[in-house]
């Protein structure tokens, strides 16, 4: 099967997660397993990098670009052909490799082919996000472990409470698997693959599955909903029949902050491990730092739920969904929010808003990072220039609107809607006749001191001579298709 793996018409690629409950051997097979998936993906990267270095050396000789060493391939054929040949004669695999799965390896292999796509990709500008680097090899103490089998014996135990792996056995699960042997059962489901990784201080499986998703019914298929996120309330809810709702924030972190800092500090008085020293971790610190994970990770299965159960009921009952492109990253370097936003999950509550109307059908319009969703009135569309974060109202200068300010992000979020779907100008659209905007009402607003080195903003007096005023960014005009993204 060459190219990206395609679902059958009306089927769709659907993950199933479980906990297990691994006994002693079952435990040290999988760490094991998980182990050859890492020694093979560093033996790729060394292997297809050697042959770089080599060149590069030959190079720096005067040899000649015909004579230098051939480039050495890393698709996954290349890799698997290559890792056999060596697996058998090289010492560090010849003594051990037939303990695990094949599987195993061809799972560090696929990871190291797929981090040189990536890499090739990024750096001849194929590949959206951030510019990725050259692979690296994996440390045995940081590295996740994980192995992926996609095939041998992989199935469901009719009890429920089990499930089969290839070279790891039957292992019980922590909860059960009713759903998805419902689904094996019937015949609408087929398991393509099954990841066992370890997370969160547990151990996990994942199975892949292809399978028959029906669509669900919408409560309010008319009706739209903006959503303005925050910290004061994780969400303001306002739809198009002008209901409010106020979802409060959790703070699933802010609640263990004190048992946290008493287990930290109790960690802190035990003898930890030292990279530079060598020093080995003491029985006591691994003691009391399994005990301080084990708050961080409630906390994360707190919050995991919290937000799977918001989405959940938003796409359940609205049709359409505004929500606004937050710049995360950004906020996450601010030291007085960074804490509240992580524990508020921005980025996830989009993505799973996005992949779950994906899912049934439904559209989700992101609006533009430069929106001013929180400085425009949602009465009469007036623009305030600057409205600082710690003002939590919002009153309008042309009309005697007072509201909340999420409250008014919300209801101009979901007036977005409207303009995307029947471009009626509403909330920013170039033919509505709305007030003026003020000077960077669409843009940053802070003032920008003129750069000192290049002398751009003015001559060596001060002034600024009439025709040497530059347009701001704040003036530019903005369209509805730049301000709306529907994904």
């Amino acid at each position: 099967m060459s190219g990206k793996f395609r679902p059958q018409p009306g089927r769709v690629v659907q993950a199933y997660k479980f906990a297990l409950d691994p006994n002693a051997r079952q435990e040290r097979a999988r760490r094991s397993h998980c182990g050859a998936a890492r020694a093979a993906y560093n033996w790729a990267v060394s292997w297809v990098t050697a042959s770089w270095w080599q060149r590069k050396a030959e190079a720096s000789y005067g040899i000649g670009e015909e004579e230098l060493t051939p480039w050495r391939s890393w698709s996954l054929p290349a890799l698997r052909r290559e890792f056999n040949r060596a697996k058998t004669t090289d010492p560090r695999f010849a003594g051990w490799w037939a303990e695990n799965s094949k599987e195993a390896y061809s799972t560090g292999l696929a990871n190291a082919a797929a981090a040189f796509d990536n890499y090739a990709k990024s750096k001849q500008g194929k590949r959206k996000g951030a510019r990725v680097g050259v692979p690296r090899r994996k440390p045995k103490r940081k590295a996740r472990l994980a192995c992926r089998f996609t095939t041998g014996t992989i199935r469901i135990e009719p009890d429920g409470r089990h499930v089969t792996l290839p070279r790891l056995g039957t292992i019980r699960t922590h909860e059960p698997t009713a759903k998805l042997l419902a689904r094996l059962r019937a015949g609408t489901a087929r398991i393509l693959s099954a990841t066992v990784r370890h997370e969160r201080g547990r151990w996990f499986v994942s199975f892949q599955v292809e399978t028959t998703r029906e669509i669900t019914r919408i409560d309010r298929p008319d009706s739209a909903v903006g959503i303005d996120l925050g910290v004061k309330h994780l969400a303001v809810l306002a739809d198009s029949s002008g209901e409010i709702r106020y979802e409060p924030n959790p703070k699933h972190l802010d609640g263990a902050l004190k048992l946290l800092r008493f287990h930290s500090r109790r960690a802190s008085r035990r003898q930890g491990p030292d990279r530079r020293t060598g020093q080995k971790p003491s029985k006591r610190w691994e003691k009391a730092n399994a005990e301080r994970n084990k708050i961080h990770h409630r906390v994360a299965n707190l919050r995991t739920d919290a937000l799977h159960k918001l989405t959940t009921h938003v796409r359940a009952e609205y049709r359409t969904v505004v929500v606004e492109d937050l710049n995360v990253a950004g906020m996450l370097r601010n030291k007085r929010l960074a804490r509240r936003v992580a524990d508020a999950g921005f980025g996830e509550i989009r993505r799973q808003l996005t992949y779950k109307g994906r899912r049934i059908a439904c559209p989700t319009i992101v609006a533009n990072r430069w929106y001013p969703s929180s400085k425009t009135c949602s009465n009469c569309g007036a623009t305030k220039a600057k409205l600082p974060l710690h003002v939590r109202v919002f009153d309008c200068d042309e009309c005697p609107l007072v509201m909340d300010r999420d409250e008014t992000a919300a209801r101009n979020l979901v007036a977005l809607a409207a303009a995307c779907t029947t471009g009626t100008g509403v909330a920013g659209d170039q033919g509505a006749d709305t007030a003026p905007k003020p000077r960077g009402a669409d843009r940053k607003t802070r003032h920008q001191r003129p750069d000192r080195n290049t002398g751009r903003g003015g001559r060596a007096g001060g002034a600024t001579l009439p025709h040497q005023r530059q347009k701001e960014t704040g003036d530019r005009r903005q369209d509805t298709e730049a301000q709306l993204a529907l994904w």
